[in-house]
């Protein structure tokens, strides 16, 4: 019921809440009334939100309503960290969690996947690499329906069509073809990217959920921005692009501009033998694909700033957040898509409400729609005593996990910047946040990397980029986690 004031927006939680944080929340809102608030309109309607979703009968009966009734065939629930701010001369920062669920009664059908898998064959995956790849090609196969396509790409300073576009019936034939690739020669992404697309557009697009997975062990020399032109068009085409980088010499920065187009993943995989998880994982929720190329349209008020975008399901990614609209992605499989806004508001000075638009656009595939656009708004009232009102608590926990991420932004950010003292702190700081949260690996390797720093001013390649996606994927587990007990 998006852009509708439900049980659930009044209680500023999410559809899927447990009765824990329904109670909860019911706590701090009524705190914020006066003692004698029996008359007050807004007070008999959080009480009236609160008896019907503590109570397990009715809540499913207004669930069933809810979902009945909803002409949208999406969900959008806003949570704030603040719905009132004080009266202030200076900025203030305001989190918002955003989540987007398809209606609890949609069981569409699976469509079928239209996939290509490119795959970097240059002289470095010689060997191991290359054995454990052509290993789990064969097993994403066996967990791929018989009605899908695949097609298979090997790269290296040029691109060979290993397999055109062929039903998953047919295992035998693609298990041989794979089987046959030999290692050698450079790396040059964009013509294993352009011969993949092209595979993709030999199969009519409209007929399936269709999806690109690179992987590659290396740069690309020369040829990084026609990689991302072709990515963007490739989305425009309902194309999706997943990239996963095979050790420590492939470039972070851009395998995470070029999925931005799509929406798609980026991902690090550290050894040979985590490539059958990582693909696997990948596909599980492309043949289902409820809503496609979901975008955030940029019209805030001029007062009010975006600072920062990061995904946080169905996979943790940071978002692009130049230009006029910020794109999503899918919502994919069984759960949500959301994500965390940090907003910026310039100094509030006198008494007033604030309206932040949170417009969602998106294509839906089940009822040939394109463009849709989902009306959101959030409220926040500014106010000379605004009453303390604890944050949700599941936001609470997604800024504190992504700021432990962030702060390996800062680290680099500071090493570029040619203050090593300054990132050596840095990574201290995260250390310390890291063993707190505990997670000791990682922080294992946070103090190894806060030394290396200290003697030799640099970071690892592979120390970076373990900090880099090991926190971005404590982040989706947390959150993940965190989805799943409340349902």
């Amino acid at each position: 019921m998006s852009g509708e004031t439900t049980y659930y927006s009044i209680l500023g939680l999410s559809v899927n809440a447990s009765s824990e944080a329904v109670r909860e929340a019911f706590a701090t809102r009524v705190a914020q009334f006066p003692t004698q608030a029996e008359d007050n309109p807004e007070y008999q309607k959080l009480l009236q939100a609160y008896e019907v979703l503590n109570d397990p009968e009715r809540r499913s009966v207004y669930d069933s309503l809810m979902a009945e009734m909803s002409p949208s065939p999406l969900v959008v629930n806003v949570q704030l960290s603040r719905s009132r701010l004080p009266v202030s001369n200076t900025p203030q920062i305001l989190y918002l969690l955003i989540e987007v669920n398809p209606p609890r009664q949609n069981a569409k059908a699976r469509r079928p996947l239209n996939l290509c898998l490119v795959l970097d064959r240059s002289t470095s995956m010689q060997g191991q690499r290359l054995d454990f790849l052509k290993s789990a090609v064969e097993l994403v196969v066996d967990k791929l329906a018989p009605e899908d396509m695949i097609s298979v790409v090997a790269f290296s300073d040029r691109a060979e069509v290993v397999q055109p576009p062929i039903h998953v019936a047919h295992k035998s034939a693609i298990v041989h073809h794979v089987r046959n690739i030999r290692a050698s020669g450079g790396t040059e992404i964009y013509q294993g990217l352009l011969a993949g697309v092209g595979q993709l557009r030999n199969t009519p697009l409209s007929q399936y959920n269709n999806h690109l997975i690179l992987l590659t062990d290396g740069h690309t020399y020369g040829d990084a921005q026609e990689c991302i032109n072709l990515s963007a068009q490739a989305a425009a085409q309902q194309i999706g692009i997943s990239a996963f980088g095979l050790g420590n010499e492939w470039n972070d920065s851009f395998l995470d501009s070029l999925v931005t187009s799509s929406g798609g993943q980026s991902a690090f995989i550290e050894e040979p033998a985590q490539i059958v998880a990582h693909l696997q994982q990948r596909i599980q929720g492309l043949g289902m694909i409820h809503a496609q190329n979901l975008r955030l349209i940029k019209d805030f008020p001029a007062h009010v700033r975006l600072q920062y975008a990061f995904k946080l399901l169905p996979f943790a990614q940071p978002l692009e957040a130049n230009g006029s609209e910020i794109k999503l992605g899918n919502i994919e499989g069984k759960g949500a898509l959301s994500f965390l806004l940090e907003l910026a508001l310039q100094p509030q000075q006198h008494e007033g409400r604030i309206s932040v638009p949170l417009d969602i656009a998106a294509d839906i595939p089940g009822r040939n729609a394109k463009d849709q656009v989902f009306k959101n708004r959030a409220q926040i009232l500014v106010t000379a005593n605004p009453l303390e009102a604890a944050p949700p608590k599941d936001l609470v926990k997604a800024v504190r996990m992504l700021n432990m991420y962030r702060m390996n932004e800062k680290v680099w950010e500071e090493i570029e910047a040619g203050n090593v003292g300054v990132a050596a702190t840095r990574l201290q700081h995260l250390t310390t946040r890291l063993l707190e949260a505990g997670e000791i690996k990682l922080a294992q390797q946070a103090h190894a990397e806060t030394e290396r720093l200290a003697s030799m001013g640099s970071l690892s390649a592979e120390g970076w980029k373990r900090l880099k996606y090991g926190t971005r994927a404590m982040i989706g587990e947390t959150v993940r986690m965190e989805n799943n007990d409340s349902v």
